[in-house]
């Protein structure tokens, strides 16, 4: 998707954001992917960068389409954003009972996170980006190898995603970034370059993810199963679906 950016499709986005968001600086370093970087056992290398702190949230993406109307739900092109775009809203312009405002938003398409990311003038996180921040717990930059952390995030996955969400502002890791795990599935920027085969198996979760885990099973670090599902979810995606829990935050370099 690199270079096919959506503001760039729909017209340059300028101006103040639409909100202030807190962002995270996180160090970066190497760091050990379920996705080596040389296709084998090679680690990642992650530059310094910043993060939003929680996932966008319904208030706010409703503050970016009032500025940037192009991406309302009744105006989009169907190239950017499948059917169910903002679906659960009221209106193109208004939330109403099932779409909170401290909600995150969903059924946000690729295309639409990217240019929101782009109106406060940052970006979606690489996938690396993202895997580092989220192996973090409260006092751990990477606490993966704790079966305790891994079955915390495992449970959410397991558990069915018809019901609300609740609002963002769960308790923050170490970086002080909160909701990473255990709240919604998030856009990556490369989240198309990741290159993993489905099968018609069936899981619940982000409207049944169109995906089985177990498309992941060459990659590195199998133990930690609930990554490898969101490789395997966000390989299947294309860039206008949207779906019942999947949002996004942005991310900014150092």
């Amino acid at each position: 998707m690199r270079g096919m950016g959506p503001a760039l499709l729909l017209g340059a986005l300028s101006g103040a954001p639409a909100v202030a968001a807190d962002y995270a600086a996180l160090p970066g370093g190497t760091f050990a992917s379920v996705l080596p970087a040389d296709g084998k056992a090679e680690p990642a290398r992650i530059a310094p960068f910043r993060l939003r702190t929680e996932p966008v949230t319904n208030a706010e993406f409703l503050a970016f389409v009032e500025t940037h109307p192009q991406w309302r739900r009744d105006r989009v092109p169907a190239v950017f954003a499948d059917g169910q775009y903002l679906s659960h809203w009221a209106a193109a312009d208004a939330l109403g009972e099932g779409a909170l405002p401290r909600q995150p938003v969903t059924r946000v398409s690729w295309f639409a996170a990217q240019a929101f990311c782009e109106s406060e003038h940052a970006r979606l996180p690489t996938w690396y980006e993202w895997e580092y921040a989220a192996a973090a717990d409260a006092t751990r930059a990477d606490a993966r190898s704790d079966p305790a952390w891994r079955e915390r995030v495992l449970n959410w996955y397991g558990r069915p995603s018809r019901g609300a969400l609740p609002a963002v502002g769960g308790d923050a890791d170490v970086h002080g970034v909160r909701d990473l795990n255990g709240l919604v599935w998030e856009w990556v920027d490369d989240f198309n370059a990741l290159l993993v085969s489905t099968d018609g198996r069936e899981q619940d979760g982000a409207d049944k993810l169109k995906f089985c885990g177990a498309g992941a099973i060459g990659m590195q670090q199998r133990e930690n199963y609930a990554t490898l599902m969101r490789v395997a979810m966000l390989s299947a995606l294309k860039a206008v679906d949207t779906t019942n829990n999947m949002g996004f935050r942005c991310a900014k370099p150092e």
